[in-house]
């Protein structure tokens, strides 16, 4: 299927019939509620770590760094073992959201490259997807604090 240019030509009707066997239909009316639920029950988890460390002493800000950290820690160890794979693949941005979802696309890649090595599979890749977000988040935050500065 390729023109005179080189470039593919297909059809207005070619392009329909292979965007259509190619699409899933979403089942939003079931992915909503479960996105909903599992990332209530991320965020009811972070909750009742954050009243364990309350009642175990800790002050309100040492107690958020502990369940940040302890979150992080359970998506990392449930990326490890291939588990959060599969609850993401139920709960959709149920598990994107939370901190959860920020550990697990640290993770993901340096789980997934390992096979290549510390250097060029673990060290190369670790932050392909989350390194993004690092960097637009801290360059957006030094423009909001020029902008401050000029205007305040």
């Amino acid at each position: 299927m390729r023109g005179n240019n080189g470039k593919i030509a297909i059809t207005k009707a070619q392009y329909k019939q292979m965007y259509t066997a190619a699409s899933r239909g979403s089942k939003w009316y079931k992915n909503v509620p479960k996105a909903f639920v599992i990332g209530g029950l991320i965020c009811t988890a972070g909750q009742a770590l954050d009243s364990m460390y309350r009642a175990l002493g800790l002050d309100e800000k040492a107690g958020a760094s502990a369940v940040s950290i302890t979150l992080i820690f359970i998506s990392a160890l449930l990326t490890g073992l291939g588990l959060y794979e599969k609850i993401a693949k139920h709960a959709g941005a149920g598990t994107l959201v939370p901190i959860t979802g920020f550990a697990n696309s640290v993770c993901a890649p340096a789980v997934e490259f390992r096979t290549e090595g510390f250097i060029t599979g673990i060290g190369a890749k670790i932050f392909i997807i989350s390194g993004p977000v690092i960097l637009y988040g801290t360059l957006a935050s030094i423009a909001y604090g020029i902008l401050y500065c000029i205007f305040k």
